[in-house]
């Protein structure tokens, strides 16, 4: 086994030093060799360097500092314009305005977004997924100038890495591997399974400073609590139609 794998980490401060447009285009292009789906590539990737559009992005980040200190950030985006074009231009009458072509472009684009991060991080570049892409996709839209049937759906902050990662912890294989059919959890195995994890002094402090009981309440009340997933899963249903998907 691969140890970068195990031992890779997310980066959310950079250097000054300058990530070349050649070595972008020569990882882009490594990572378009990534699987897709009928091998129709339905995504687009929107570079963004300069600092005065990189700060016109940040509010749909909520200002995450790699969101600005980054020296790029990638947008990657499902797009099914390219392709719908391609197939009006030779007399193809294309039917991917509905879920299912939707959710086949976010898997096209979730794959060479991972494909791209494990190439870039291997040339020695550090790499931080902003999760806040799908929240703001409209705004995202508005500043990347983005048109019908393209949706924004993973940005990634690239530069050299500089400073320190944060350690993080993940849940043992035995925790989601399930051997020829799913098997349900019970609550002994709840408990076995986050043992560890609520054990971290970062968890204890996490609940502390959040005057919660439990790590759990700290991701439903404060992380993600059901209004904010409510709203933003409306902002994002209500965007995707405007972009031309019917999702009724």
């Amino acid at each position: 086994m691969d140890n970068y794998f195990l031992n890779r980490h997310t980066w959310r401060t950079f250097s000054d030093r300058e990530v070349t447009d050649n070595l972008l285009q020569d990882m882009l292009e490594a990572a378009s060799h990534a699987p897709t789906t009928g091998n129709m590539q339905l995504y687009s990737v929107v570079i963004t360097r300069d600092v005065s559009q990189k700060k016109l992005l940040a509010p749909a980040h909520f200002s995450q500092p790699a969101s600005l200190n980054a020296n790029v950030i990638l947008t990657f985006c499902a797009d099914l314009n390219r392709f719908v074009k391609w197939c009006e231009n030779r007399e193809a009458d294309p039917g991917f305005d509905n879920f299912q072509s939707l959710m086949a472009a976010f898997l096209d684009t979730t794959i060479l977004a991972q494909q791209f991060v494990t190439i870039a991080e291997r040339e020695g570049l550090g790499t931080c997924y902003l999760g806040t892409t799908t929240y703001n996709a409209d705004k995202i839209s508005e500043v990347l100038h983005l048109p019908r049937r393209v949706i924004p759906v993973i940005s990634v902050a690239v530069g050299y890495p500089s400073g320190q990662y944060e350690e993080t912890d993940r849940l043992e294989p035995a925790a989601f591997i399930h051997k020829e059919k799913y098997n349900d959890y019970t609550s002994d195995d709840i408990n076995r399974i986050y043992k560890d994890k609520e054990q971290r002094q970062d968890s204890k402090r996490f609940v502390q400073e959040n005057n919660k009981q439990s790590l759990a309440q700290v991701f439903t009340d404060v992380r993600y609590p059901r209004k904010n997933n409510e709203y933003f899963s409306s902002v994002f249903i209500n965007f995707l139609k405007s972009q031309g998907f019917m999702l009724d």
